[in-house]
Formats: C-alpha cells, sequence, structure tokens
C-alpha cells in the first residue's frame, strides 16, 4: 500500500524533508540568540547611560581595549583641545541620513595623558580632499562629557581603511592609530561627546543608541519552528493524497477490467446459390 514511498521520488522527498526539519530549528534558535543578545544590549546600554558620570581615566588607558561592558559608560574629561591635530572621519552619517564627517580631536588631560574625542557630525566639503569648514573649539580648559566607545577596526566596523588619504583625515577612530601620528600616548577608546552642546548646533552630537528596541528576531524565531513543524504534516498529506490518488487509479482500472465492453454486431452470411 505504501511502497511507492520506496520509489526514488518519494526517497528525495524524504530526505529533503529530513534535511529541512533541523535546519530550520537552527535558524530559529540563531534567531533566539540574536533576540537574547539585543535585550542585553538593550540592558547593557541603559543602565550604562544611566550610571553617574566617572573621570574617563577610571576606565580606560594608553592601549586598553574597551570592554563590552564599559560601551556607552557615562564618562568626563578636564584638560586642553589640541586643535593642531584635529581630523575628520570620513563617510559618517548625520542623524537624518544625511553623508558627511565626524569631527575627532585630541584632549591633553588636565593629569596628564590623552583621549580622543568624537565632537560630531559635520557636511563634508565640496571636494573630498579639502578639509571641511569645522567650527572652533572653546579655548583654554574644558570639561567634556560623553559615552566611552571602543576603537574601531575594520574586522569590527566592516569600514575599510584607507591609508591614502588627504591630510587631516581618516576612515577609522583608532586610539593606537592616533597614538602614533601625535608621538604620544593615548587612552584606548575615545569620547563620543553628549556636553557641552556646542554653539550653534554644529557639529551635530551624536544621538543616543537605541535602547528600547528589540526588532523581529523573537518573531522570525517562532515562523521558523512553526516551518519546521508544518514539513513532516505537509510530508503526511502528501503521503495520503498520494495513496488515496493510487487506491482510485487502481479501483477504477478494476472497476474497466470487470465491465464487458459492447459487443459486436454479427455480420449476416452471404447468400449462397
Amino acid at each position: 500500500m505504501y511502497r511507492f514511498l520506496l520509489t526514488r521520488q518519494w526517497l528525495i522527498l524524504a530526505l529533503l524533508a529530513l534535511v529541512l526539519i533541523p535546519t530550520m530549528v537552527e535558524l530559529g534558535f540563531w534567531q533566539l540568540h540574536r533576540h537574547e543578545h539585543k535585550v542585553a544590549q538593550n540592558a547593557l546600554i541603559s543602565r550604562n547611560l544611566k550610571a553617574h558620570p566617572v573621570p574617563v581615566a577610571s576606565l580606560t588607558s594608553p592601549g586598553h581595549t574597551v570592554p563590552r561592558s564599559d560601551y556607552w559608560r557615562a564618562v568626563t574629561a578636564t584638560g586642553t583641545y589640541d586643535t593642531a591635530h584635529e581630523v575628520v572621519v570620513r563617510r559618517r552619517t548625520s542623524t537624518d541620513g544625511r553623508i558627511g564627517v565626524h569631527v575627532l580631536i585630541p584632549l591633553d588631560l588636565k593629569g596628564g595623558g590623552t583621549v580622543l574625542v568624537n565632537r560630531g557630525w559635520v557636511p563634508s566639503a565640496d571636494s573630498q580632499r579639502a578639509f571641511p569648514d569645522v567650527p572652533a573649539v572653546p579655548k583654554g580648559e574644558v570639561t567634556v562629557t560623553g559615552r566611552l566607545k571602543a576603537d574601531e577596526t575594520t574586522s569590527a566596523s566592516g569600514i575599510k581603511d584607507i591609508s591614502d588619504l588627504p591630510d587631516r583625515q581618516v576612515m577609522l577612530i583608532n586610539s593606537s592609530q592616533e597614538a602614533k601620528r601625535l608621538s604620544r600616548p593615548v587612552l584606548g577608546g575615545y569620547i563620543e561627546q553628549t556636553g557641552p552642546e556646542p554653539a550653534g548646533d554644529s557639529p551635530e552630537l551624536i544621538a543616543a543608541p537605541d535602547d528600547g528596541s528589540i526588532g523581529p528576531h523573537m518573531a522570525y524565531a517562532v515562523q521558523w519552528w512553526l516551518f519546521a513543524a508544518g514539513v513532516p504534516v505537509g510530508f503526511v498529506v502528501l503521503v495520503r493524497r498520494e495513496k488515496r490518488d493510487r487506491a482510485q487509479a487502481a479501483a477504477k482500472a478494476a472497476e474497466e477490467q470487470e465491465t464487458p465492453g459492447p459487443k459486436k454486431p454479427e455480420q449476416a452470411e452471404p447468400a449462397t446459390a
């Protein structure tokens, strides 16, 4: 009755179902893990943004790699800006999606040491090889507040680090690279400035990271698991339909064999003389 399952077509279909089920289950767990990662990251962002600001030198030092637990940590830094070594970071977007640059400047700390400060976004110059119009920083000693961020790398950011760039332009915010350019130690990571707000709203301060959206990953996980559950159900439906169709075809063939066909009329023999 089910011998048709041993045919090549049905064996291939069964093998495909056996492959699809664990694949879909695994894809569901992959989306679940992405959901859990997003929830954990939101909790980390909220906790670090709400934390009382601490001096940046208490969390990082020259050559230090900022751990994920300190990402977006509220920090302060007091010192004087090194305006001679201000650079711009290419291919950055504003809050409304315009392409421009971020303004990066070293801040020489009051107690010693240097930290990088991302002042925010400004439009690019008309020529990509020209330095854009950047508002001047305050003179003298300043206190900056912001979010501690880790050094950018190509592997983590996906941004290709181009070396042949015009003077005072970089692709990545990286303390090791800037330490070589400045010829002095620089604290690991950098500060994403949140205060004081610049006069005239330029540079445009970088918006706080989103800590409320969890994305559709959980819904995708449930969908994949429903698909996985639907594969065996669909296979059983196809088998039963095939069985029914074969049974109906066999019954019809048997009925045709049992029912005699119409008899041909007998032809009269020709008369003989």
